[in-house]
């Protein structure tokens, strides 16, 4: 059974306008060694586990696919603390990094987009699906998945609809505080992010 609301409330989520460059901006804490972390991150055996699978070289200047999913090219890699690579574009970029904080391992993880790419609202695309990610990596290193768990069927389980319900409301919060949106645009996000990630819903339920 997975508490939803610890997980959703171990999530740290802002969004950001830099000129003409628009940041997703998550963090959050695992009892874990940084060297699990980064393990679990980086292994394909392991990412597969709690996330998806994955091919490809992956290695700096190697590119990568997540099977029925995005893929991209690393860019960056210093191990155990931090990669970069893009996702889904050149334009897209994802960097992830960690740092050991006594026995916990703190990561943050930076998604950026041209502002012109749909601007701050895209936080609401890719927000949620980032929760999820997190919350996947958190149940395989703190041990709490089964042997023959499969991501993508716990994906679609109501369990985890209903953390994407908390998710979107999570970032619908961090979107609103951002200032970067009007309530038009808001509304707009929210619906898409409602049929992506818990069918069923709608922006009235959020908003």
């Amino acid at each position: 059974m997975i508490d939803i609301l610890e997980h959703i409330a171990a999530i740290q989520r802002q969004v950001q306008q830099t000129g003409e460059e628009v940041r997703v901006v998550l963090r959050r804490s695992y009892r874990a060694e940084v060297e699990e972390v980064w393990d679990a991150l980086t292994d394909p055996d392991r990412i597969r586990r709690w996330l998806m699978p994955i091919t490809g070289e992956l290695k700096v200047g190697g590119s990568f696919q997540l099977e029925g999913n995005a893929g991209g090219e690393i860019l960056e890699c210093e191990p155990p603390q931090r990669f970069k690579v893009n996702f889904g574009g050149p334009a897209s970029l994802v960097e992830i990094s960690l740092s050991q904080n006594g026995e916990t391992t703190d990561l943050q993880m930076d998604h950026s987009v041209p502002a012109d790419f749909g601007g701050a609202s895209g936080a609401l695309h890719v927000g949620p699906g980032w929760d999820g990610a997190l919350l996947g990596l958190a149940l395989y290193v703190e041990g709490q998945l089964q042997e023959h768990h499969d991501p993508q069927e716990m994906a679609n389980s109501p369990e985890v609809i209903a953390f994407n319900t908390a998710s979107i409301h999570a970032w619908t919060k961090a979107l609103r505080e951002s200032s970067l949106v009007s309530e038009e645009e808001l509304r707009a996000a929210v619906e898409a992010s409602a049929n992506q990630f818990a069918p069923g819903s709608s922006a009235d339920d959020y908003l």
